[in-house]
């Protein structure tokens, strides 16, 4: 077994500013299942909202920011996040972070939907992401070990319950064991559960699987955004069309030319995601085909270089001024639960970035907040493990098999097909329970033992877990409120579940509802 102080699966933005505020005091280990710069975070387009501009406020900030979610948040959350994120901010911009800059010298300020004022911070146009995620590898020293091509696919614990490593299945089936007493898990999102998202093809909701079937508790899972722009042909989306594009002045139209968000909403095309994605389902689903009206917007091909390719690779002219679009998965706004630290109800274990419900997003992210959280959790996270107790020599592991291997005859491209179709954008009593007697007919346990399996069946497994925690939030939650809509419940329904979240924890496989004194609604599965 391989011993360190800190390990972190997952290799994204909130992973590498958590490694670079601990590096100099702890050694860390960072564990992906593919290569470091395969992650959500690399292929962030937008970029990271703060309220860095002379005319901005943490207050207005914050405002938005609850608005964006239905207000299924608490204030004083969204606004120490707002607070510290504004200081990271000042603090990056201070350390020569290549954010873009006019001409004359000042930051370019964005705009993207549910924003009132312009404050997106950008790096190469539409490639922050990528940009960003460079600039903090290159502060790395040789205290952060990077183990790549290893899937993290159970928790170890100790005989107290406390999470004390990570068991990892290698490309030719053999195990590999990590000791820590302290494990993060920054695993991203589970976008790519659905046939049509925007995210990596690893942002498969690991994480959320991994610490549900330890015992952890996860909240809001049935809260999933879906982007109203990514582009679509022939029947299949190929990429995220940045919600920035919009922010330049970009219209969503049809084959007619006639604008589609008129009359739906005063922000137009910049109104909250959830609002626009809807719009755009609805039309798709009465025949027509819709449009990204690019010709409004000056120097596209400047502003967006990595759209621009991607659209020449799919042989889309941009002379015409139209990309055709659909909306796909993008975000998971639900997740592991935590405290203000990235603490979970597991001892020893913690989580950020995507993976982690903190609070912040509510039932609708605001547009480039994610990056934000991020780069918050990584450096409140790291204050609190440098000042942690350590006790590596303690851990005893405590390795009870699970019981029998499965068959494992689930088709992955299926169950992506039907979460899109029965748990996506529209949900409803029927398609909800149609898809969960669909998972349950797999034959598949949350006890199930991973260990004689390959990589790619435990990938499967792990999507099939997630799949059934969000469906089971979704029919659950008998409303429509944010990213979750329900067509025989289209209104929120305040009396029941304002503020209300619905707990997912796991407990002799046995499912039943309490209403608990804090008004939160926990599912044992």
């Amino acid at each position: 077994m391989i011993k360190t102080d800190v390990i972190i699966v997952g290799s994204g933005l909130a992973a590498l500013q958590l490694a670079r505020q601990l590096q100099e005091q702890l050694n860390v280990m960072i564990i992906t299942k593919n290569k470091v710069r395969d992650s959500n975070s690399y292929l962030a387009q937008g970029g990271i909202a703060a309220p860095v501009g002379k005319e901005d406020k943490v207050g207005l900030h914050t405002e938005d920011t609850l608005t964006a979610g239905c207000h299924h948040q608490h204030e004083h959350i969204v606004k120490n996040v707002i607070r510290d994120g504004k200081n990271i901010m000042k603090s990056l911009i201070g350390d020569g972070a290549p954010f873009d800059r006019k001409s004359n010298g000042d930051l370019a300020l964005g705009m993207e939907g549910a924003h009132s004022i312009a404050r997106i911070l950008h790096s190469g146009g539409d490639q922050t992401g990528r940009y960003m995620v460079e600039y903090l590898l290159n502060t790395l020293d040789e205290k952060v070990w990077f183990v790549e091509g290893e899937m993290v696919f159970e928790l170890v614990k100790d005989t107290r319950g406390h999470c004390c490593g990570v068991k990892t299945k290698l490309v030719d089936g053999s195990i590999k064991y990590y000791s820590a007493p302290h494990v993060v898990l920054a695993t991203g999102g589970a976008g790519a559960v659905y046939s049509s998202n925007s995210n990596a093809r690893t942002a498969t909701g690991d994480g959320m699987a991994l610490a549900f079937r330890a015992g952890a508790a996860l909240s809001d899972m049935e809260f999933i955004q879906f982007h109203p722009t990514l582009l679509y042909l022939d029947g299949a989306s190929r990429g995220l069309i940045s919600e920035a594009v919009r922010g330049e002045g970009a219209l969503l139209i049809d084959e007619k030319g006639e604008r589609i968000m008129e009359g739906v909403h005063p922000q137009l095309e910049l109104a909250p995601r959830h609002i626009v994605a809807e719009r755009i389902n609805g039309e798709r689903l009465s025949g027509k085909k819709i449009y990204l009206d690019i010709s409004p917007v000056k120097d596209f091909e400047i502003k967006f270089p990595s759209i621009t390719k991607m659209c020449k690779k799919h042989h889309i002219s941009l002379s015409e001024g139209r990309i055709p679009v659909s909306p796909g998965c993008h975000f998971t706004m639900g997740g592991i639960m935590t405290d203000e630290f990235g603490k979970s109800t597991i001892e020893g274990l913690y989580a950020i970035g995507e993976v982690a419900c903190t609070g912040l997003h509510g039932a609708n992210r605001l547009a480039s907040n994610s990056l934000l959280e991020g780069l918050v959790f990584g450096e409140r996270l790291a204050k609190h493990l440098i000042t942690a107790n350590i006790n590596v020599s303690a851990v005893k592991t405590d390795s009870k098999p699970y019981g029998n291997p499965p068959e494992l005859n689930i088709k992955r491209n299926e169950l992506k097909e039907r979460m899109m179709k029965d748990v996506g954008i529209i949900r409803s009593e029927q398609s909800l329970t149609r898809h969960l007697n669909w998972l349950n007919a797999q034959s598949l346990s949350y006890k199930t033992e991973l260990d004689p399996l390959s990589q790619s069946d435990i990938q499967t497994y792990l999507m099939w877990v997630v799949s059934t925690l969000i469906t089971q939030g979704a029919l659950v939650r008998t409303e429509s409120r944010g990213g979750h809509i329900r067509s025989d419940y289209p209104g929120e329904n305040d009396e029941e579940w304002f503020k209300r979240s619905i707990l997912l924890i796991k407990n002799n496989h046995q499912l039943k509802v309490v209403h608990d004194e804090q008004h939160q609604i926990e599912i044992y599965a």
